[in-house]
């Protein structure tokens, strides 16, 4: 029978992530569930145990704000008993032209997708550097793989998580810690509920994703795209000659 995990989720109320936890509750891991919505959260805290969590915890917290947050971080894993895997999960699309036009709009989506994001998966490695394992996973984005007019704020937000992912997982290499960078494509999400088409053949489903981020917890992968042919769409993308990449309204 395979041990239970004391599993800590930053950004429990993303669609992804909810998913993603009632894989985990279903093998009778623990979570503790941090996320703003306080009342969502309890929603699915009791949505879990039925559905098999060993314990779960909440806190309602706002993590783009990182105020204290050496002495939250412990205090999450104080109350789990110890931390064997970090979700992070959280992060705002924003909209490219507000961002352009409004500083303010532009240092939120970098504070949310970058700079808090990063704190907190230093603070997961710390952890795991402790105890001497570990899994962190953190959602980055399809969209930091090139620079393009319509997302490039929120596209250099997630360059800057995966490049920061990719070298914990260089720093880690060999040891018991894990560091994993997912890339999601399209994801049919209330995120994403103001794009058209997302019917479509390049788009997925929350369940999609949490199940290849399992897969992907499972065999200790340091980089998933999911769905999978999102890595040579991408591949495709990177190498388009400059004029040709101009002249695409994306």
């Amino acid at each position: 029978m395979a041990a239970k995990r004391r599993i800590l989720v930053l950004g429990a109320t993303s669609a992804i992530a909810e998913r993603w936890c009632r894989l985990r509750a279903a093998s009778g891991d623990s979570l503790l569930l941090v996320a703003r919505d306080g009342a969502k959260l309890s929603a699915i805290a009791d949505d879990l145990k039925a559905r098999g969590a060993g314990a779960v915890h909440t806190a309602t917290e706002d993590l783009a704000d990182t105020t204290g947050a050496d002495a939250r971080f412990s205090g999450w894993v104080e109350t789990l008993g110890g931390v064997d895997i970090v979700f992070l999960a959280y992060g705002i699309l924003g909209d490219q032209a507000e961002a352009q036009r409004d500083t303010e709009a532009l240092l939120r989506g970098v504070q949310a997708n970058f700079t808090s994001a990063v704190v907190w998966c230093e603070l997961a490695a710390r952890a795991f550097e402790l105890a001497g394992a570990g899994t962190l996973v953190a959602i980055s984005s399809v969209a930091g793989d090139r620079g393009r007019r319509t997302n490039y704020a929120y596209g250099a937000a997630k360059a800057g998580l995966s490049t920061y992912l990719e070298g914990m997982a260089h720093r880690f290499a060999g040891s018991e810690i894990t560091a994993i960078c997912v890339k999601p494509g399209f994801v049919a999400t209330p995120m994403t509920a103001h794009i058209d088409g997302r019917d479509g053949p390049l788009w997925a489903t929350p369940e999609q994703v949490a199940e290849d981020i399992q897969k992907a917890v499972e065999k200790k992968k340091p980089e998933i795209y999911t769905r999978w042919f999102w890595r040579f769409v991408m591949l495709i993308i990177r190498h388009l000659p400059r004029p040709i990449f101009n002249k695409m309204k994306i």
